[in-house]
């Protein structure tokens, strides 16, 4: 297994921004599974790392959050949040 990665503060919030731009909007969950795999499972995300980094981004106006239905009705409302990514960095 690789080893684990130290990350600086504020990469997250790019990671995440950076997901969001390639991918369109996803769940928390899809985010974090995204860059876990782009990491090569060298890093390890939790909700208590994700979600106040998506809260914090959302309050600084780079993603917004829609809450919604689950498409098949078995996930709680917590995770049924498409996170949408707003910034034009073209």
């Amino acid at each position: 297994m690789a080893d684990k990665l130290d990350v600086k503060q504020g990469t997250l919030a790019l990671m995440i921004l950076k997901t969001l731009e390639g991918l369109g909007p996803l769940h928390g969950y899809g985010i974090a599974r995204r860059i876990e795999e782009t990491s090569k499972n060298r890093l390890s995300l939790n909700y208590g790392t994700l979600y106040p980094a998506l809260l914090k981004l959302e309050q600084e106006g780079f993603i917004t959050a829609e809450w919604r239905q689950s498409e098949n009705n078995r996930h709680p409302s917590s995770l049924g949040c498409a996170i949408e990514h707003l910034l034009d960095v073209s």
